[in-house]
């Protein structure tokens, strides 16, 4: 990377996340700047490229080329993920690659193999790991305050389901939602899942349905310690983007609970009143996206280990086919089987 202390970025991919990253990098760190952008799009890469004043490449093989770009924001849809890392990494460029690397474990083996060959520095999106709240109680759980960790519940709400285009090709709820959660569970108890039993049903979106997948789903982890973690999600939650880690242990426990659009309490005679819940991701998350950048940028320039290794980034999809498989068969699955 260069000596210079500021890193030359370039987003692949700016649709909905490809866009927020670009606008991150551009206007909130302090030791990078946005080098580039490219879409397949080329409207979409013109008209994000105005906006924050860089150059729309017109090819992956364009951006790659600059000696301005030190590393490469792949924003792109799953199944490119891999040949993108893989192309970058013989370019010399840094990796950042958006959740997940792939649903095929071939091609995440693949992707982190040519990282490692290149020596460049490879980061995956679990974001939610840099929240504020999250990242706490890890802290408090991995420093032994809680102590021996036996349960973790996670609780993961969407205010609204996907459109079904999207849902037709994200592969399902284990991965195109709960795979974060499978990141967080790993993350909080510190030890790897070893066995997963799931279920889902489609209880209230027609369409969702028809698509043979799930609007509601439960998912019972056991870590290799011992401990296990019980996740529940639902693609509905009227209420707003409910997202809710707790980690309990022989010496105490430890919650990060939802956050809120501000924090006033309004008390009246016959009731009180809390402000209402974030309604989307990328308002409740904000600040641990922002805080991911950082990390990113200074792992890059610095060295060290990985903020989200490519190991960090295969787990959760390894127990996402687990799940899918288990929920598929009703049974409970062994990530032996999987790996």
């Amino acid at each position: 990377m260069k000596a210079s202390r500021q890193l030359g970025i370039a987003v692949v991919g700016v649709g909905r996340i490809g866009r927020m990253h670009a606008r991150i990098i551009a206007e909130q760190l302090p030791n990078a700047y946005l080098a580039g952008i490219y879409d397949i799009s080329a409207d979409s890469a013109g008209a994000v490229a105005a906006e924050f004043g860089v150059v729309a490449a017109h090819s992956i093989d364009e951006l790659l080329a600059s000696p301005d770009v030190d590393a490469l924001a792949i924003c792109t849809a799953t199944p490119t993920h891999s040949e993108l890392i893989i192309k970058a990494a013989a370019a010399g460029k840094a990796v950042f690659c958006e959740k997940p690397i792939s649903m095929s474990l071939t091609d995440v083996d693949a992707a982190i193999a040519a990282t490692e060959a290149a020596r460049v520095p490879f980061m995956v999106g679990f974001n939610r790991r840099f929240d504020p709240g999250h990242a706490a109680i890890q802290q408090a759980a991995r420093a032994g305050e809680l102590g021996q960790l036996t349960i973790a519940r996670i609780t993961s709400r969407d205010p609204a389901p996907p459109p079904i285009e999207y849902i037709q090709v994200s592969g399902g709820i284990w991965a195109d939602m709960l795979i974060h959660d499978f990141d967080m569970a790993s993350f909080i108890i510190g030890s790897p899942v070893v066995q997963v039993w799931a279920q889902g049903a489609a209880l209230f979106d027609i369409g969702i349905r028809e698509a043979g997948d799930f609007d509601t789903a439960v998912a019972v982890l056991t870590h290799a310690s011992g401990a296990i973690t019980t996740i529940d999600a639902s693609r509905k939650a009227v209420y707003g983007y409910d997202q809710r880690v707790e980690v309990f242990g022989t010496a105490g426990m430890a919650i990060s609970d939802n956050q809120r659009v501000n924090y006033a309490q309004i008390y009246r005679e016959e009731s009180s009143q809390l402000s209402a819940l974030p309604y989307f991701f990328l308002e409740r998350y904000e600040q641990s996206f922002r805080n991911e950048w950082l990390a990113f940028t200074n792992y890059a320039l610095h060295g060290g280990p990985s903020p989200v290794s490519g190991a960090d980034g295969r787990a959760p999809v390894a127990i996402a086919m687990a799940a899918a498989l288990s929920a598929r068969h009703g049974r409970a699955v062994n990530l032996d089987e999987i790996n």
